[in-house]
């Protein structure tokens, strides 16, 4: 359990502090917005769930990797390293995103960034599919939010 905590604490705990720092100011108040934005409120909820189904996936993933002493060691070490990969991969553009969007008021980035890991989590959905399906399955609102954030994050930028 300790394991799952550090996952816990890494992914809500950072989450929660880059949201902080990052905090939406006068400048998002400012920017034109399409119809379909939800209201400021929905976001720290939704995140804080998302954050919570995230770790929990990366969890489930880190535990399965096999132990020196399994003979298969290697074969499963190879099977579980993408998307172990992939989930380290999509914390970090995760992170990224909100400094590049609210701190560095660079929309355009921010852009590239959300779709680079929507394409992130997507390919964690594909490969830890055989690996562990519940850890698959719980990616599967973050990535349906994300696609939601991907369409919001584009029309932010064609409206300003």
């Amino acid at each position: 359990m300790a394991a799952l905590a550090s996952f816990l604490l890494l992914v809500v705990g950072g989450g929660l502090v880059i949201g902080y720092v990052t905090a939406p100011g006068d400048w998002y108040a400012t920017l034109a917005k399409p119809a379909f934005t939800p209201p400021d409120w929905v976001f720290a909820p939704a995140w804080t769930l998302l954050y919570i189904l995230i770790a929990v996936a990366g969890w489930r993933i880190w535990r399965r990797r096999p132990g020196p002493a399994d003979a298969d060691a290697d074969a499963g070490r190879q099977h579980l390293s993408l998307p172990a990969g992939l989930w380290a991969v999509q914390l970090a553009l995760n992170f990224l995103w909100s400094p590049a969007f609210f701190a560095a008021h660079q929309v355009g980035l921010a852009l590239a960034i959300v779709a680079a890991l929507l394409a992130c989590i997507l390919a964690f959905i594909a490969t830890a599919w055989r690996a562990d399906r519940v850890a698959a399955l719980l990616f599967l609102p973050y990535a349906a939010w994300t696609a939601y954030a991907t369409a919001l994050n584009a029309a932010i930028l064609a409206l300003n």
